[in-house]
């Protein structure tokens, strides 16, 4: 898979962003989340849990079907930006 352009990426960071916030019920605003701090440990926090609605938020914004037995999730969850790039390289829509 190709890596997507930062422009890209760019533009989707705050559509991303937003969906996180929504899936997880979040009472912040985009604005509060830093796009390459972590998503787990001293980042957002995120556990096991969380990653799953995203996920699921993601599979049907997106059109594409993210598993908890993809060997790459550590790098996709890293940040939203990590995610957003794999957005970016996946989506249909």
């Amino acid at each position: 898979m190709s890596t997507p352009s930062p422009e890209a990426v760019n533009a989707l960071l705050p559509e991303v962003t937003a969906l996180v916030i929504e899936a997880l019920n979040m009472e912040i605003s985009p604005d509060e989340i830093e796009p390459d701090a972590p998503l787990f440990g001293e980042g957002l926090g995120l556990d096991s849990i969380d990653v799953l609605e995203i996920s699921l938020l993601v599979s049907k914004r997106y059109g594409f079907q993210m598993t908890a037995d993809n060997p790459d999730n550590a790098k996709i969850f890293a940040s939203i930006r990590a995610l957003t790039a794999h957005i970016v390289n996946h989506r249909s829509q």
